[in-house]
């Protein structure tokens, strides 16, 4: 099918550590790529990309939206809302929907600030801090296990289990197993307290949602289908939000001359935080089932075969953006794919946007020039998000 030599393996370190120059080639040599090792397609330019995340159709999600899930064949739980196609899709990211709210996401400022001021205070005149132990996997997670409900001194726990179910070993994905797709065990006591002492948190407004399900009969959730949606929302308000703020960190710690601009002028954050994501996206990459064949690039990918889907070489596509890898946080930047397009874009997009945007300005407020010590600096292994496990700041 393709007469380059480049190889692209999501399973792969060196790639993982800093895949760009793999994304140039692949858009340039092998814009529809096979590998035969893993038996996959991929596509990488912007177009491409585009077109696979909006066509639910053909590149359909209820098999699984992360490659292991799809070659494993196991049957997707109810729940996980970005691996479902309609009708159950269309259902589930309705009752989502009510959580994510532009008004329920506003009304959380003032509580974003309060808890970046509980972590980044005590480091004011430290020299050198994690900046990810201390806070960017820190506040997300009060953040989130505040809108579910989750008790503080459990919060660690349930984070670091959620995170964990993301890492792959070099070489190899994760193995998984029928049993293995029960999820939301964790929360099962929680769901139980709730059903007796209602609160204003998502998980009593789920446990209380009515909806009309696909046959037109009315019912509430499950408790299984309640268990998973919990877990989707604790994981996914977790780890990418965390993956953000330490990308922004380390990016204007390489670029200390648009930092200062940002110092001086803070309304240029939110373009700043748009910037980031386009240049290094958190979860650059997306996994669909072909339900039918499909031309691409002049050539057809037969039913059945699993596709992976590279936001993050297409937010990098000089045939969409001009010098795309430069940073600039006042490109004019329009309509990158980090979050997604189309019918599964990510419903916490305006949570972690807005998160993103608060710890940028506390941070500066707090320390106006910082350093990363790269030799410290260790990132997390996983094929589904890209960031970093312990990024080590030196303040000035």
């Amino acid at each position: 099918m393709q007469t380059s030599d480049v190889y692209f393996d999501p399973y792969d370190v060196e790639i993982h550590r800093d895949p760009y120059p793999t994304y140039q080639r692949l858009r340039d040599e092998a814009p529809l790529y096979y590998n035969d090792r893993h038996d996959f397609y991929a596509v990488s330019r912007y177009d491409d990309v585009e077109r696979g995340l909006a066509d639910r159709e053909t590149f359909i999600s209820g098999r699984g939206n992360v490659l292991e899930f799809i070659k494993s064949g196991v049957e997707m739980p109810p729940g996980i809302v970005a691996a479902e196609d309609p009708p159950t899709h269309t259902i589930h990211r309705g009752l989502m929907s009510r959580v994510f709210t532009p008004r329920k996401v506003a009304a959380l400022e003032s509580a974003i600030r309060g808890f970046c001021t509980e972590f980044l205070d005590p480091l004011v005149g430290a020299e050198r801090f994690d900046l990810i132990a201390e806070f960017a996997a820190q506040m997300p997670m009060r953040v989130i296990s505040m809108l579910i409900g989750i008790p503080e001194a459990d919060q660690v726990a349930i984070r670091d289990t959620s995170n964990a179910s993301l890492r792959t070993k070099a070489g190899k994905g994760i193995r998984i197993r029928q049993e293995s797709v029960v999820l939301g065990g964790e929360f099962a006591e929680y769901v139980d307290w709730r059903i007796d002492n209602p609160s204003d948190d998502i998980m009593t407004d789920l446990l209380n949602a009515e909806f009309e399900d696909h046959d037109g009969t009315r019912r509430r959730l499950t408790r299984q289908e309640l268990l998973t949606y919990i877990y989707v929302i604790a994981g996914a308000g977790n780890e990418t939000s965390a993956r953000l703020i330490g990308w922004t960190a380390k990016v204007l710690a390489d670029h200390p001359d648009q930092r200062r601009e940002l110092v001086e002028d803070r309304s240029l954050i939110p373009n700043a935080i748009e910037e980031i994501l386009r240049f290094e996206n958190p979860a650059p990459t997306a996994a669909r089932y072909v339900a039918a064949d499909v031309e691409l690039r002049d050539e057809v990918v037969p039913a059945g075969s699993a596709i992976v889907i590279l936001m993050g070489a297409a937010n990098r596509d000089e045939r969409k953006y001009s010098d795309p890898n430069r940073f600039d946080i006042r490109r004019d930047i329009g309509m990158q794919l980090t979050f997604g397009h189309g019918a599964h874009f990510c419903l916490g997009a305006a949570l972690a946007r807005l998160e993103g945007r608060i710890a940028l300005d506390e941070l500066l407020t707090r320390f106006p020039e910082w350093d990363v010590d790269a030799d410290g600096a260790r990132m997390a292994t996983s094929s589904t998000v890209r960031g970093w496990e312990c990024l080590p700041v030196v303040v000035a």
